[in-house]
């Protein structure tokens, strides 16, 4: 399979439709190969417009919602980036070709490996891995001026939303109790962080992320 000319096709048919027009953004989906980002058995679904899994219950997002988040995070240069669940490195690549400072953060061992060494590969020397609990994100390398959650979480943490810097805004796909995953912006404006939902996306949880259930009698 020429994964070039299947990489640009997904650019051109399935990002450029649905509102993700940054040219840069567009550069790096045409630059990092998605195939390698999952098993071997499925490098060859891997530009299907869906989540595929990457193993440790962890699934690359599917390239259209991934693309409009990234979209309206409006990366720059100058951001500070922390990509919380980075899986297998796929999104922390993407925006190592925006950011000057990537910080992907993986609790699941294996998977840390695994980034570490297709990272690598790729160069993407501005990519620094660290292995923790996702809720916790990292702040130690804090504040953020953009936090990417690379999967669906039922709520977003206070930690989390604590770590990001003035005016910085964090993007996640947050399910609700029915089960409706809603494309979400926060961004933090002195003490207050705000929300803005941005458009409906079913996307697989992070398990790390689910309510605490309340006691019931």
């Amino acid at each position: 399979m020429d994964y070039t000319k299947v990489r640009l096709n997904m650019v051109e048919s399935q990002l450029r439709p649905n509102q993700v027009i940054n040219e840069q953004l567009l550069e790096a989906f045409g630059a990092v190969p998605r195939e390698s980002f999952v098993e071997d058995s499925a490098q060859h679904f891997a530009y299907l417009d869906e989540d595929i899994r990457v193993g440790a219950g962890r699934y690359l997002m599917e390239p259209r919602v991934l693309g409009r988040l990234l979209q309206v995070a409006d990366v720059q240069p100058d951001d500070m980036v922390l990509v919380v669940g980075c899986n297998s490195g796929y999104s922390a690549a993407l925006l190592g070709h925006l950011a000057t400072t990537v910080v992907a953060l993986e609790s699941d061992h294996e998977l840390v490996a695994r980034a570490s060494a297709l990272l690598q590969e790729l160069g993407a020397d501005n990519v620094v891995l660290v292995e923790g609990p996702l809720k916790d994100g990292y702040a130690k390398q804090g504040p953020y001026s953009l936090i990417l959650i690379d999967g669906g979480v039922e709520e977003v943490p206070e930690a989390l939303a604590g770590q990001l810097a003035d005016g910085g805004r964090l993007l996640a796909v947050i399910q609700d109790e029915q089960g409706v995953g809603r494309a979400t912006l926060m961004r933090r404006d002195g003490e207050i962080v705000s929300s803005r939902y941005l458009f409906d996306a079913s996307v697989p949880l992070l398990s790390e992320f689910t309510r605490e259930k309340g006691f019931v009698f």
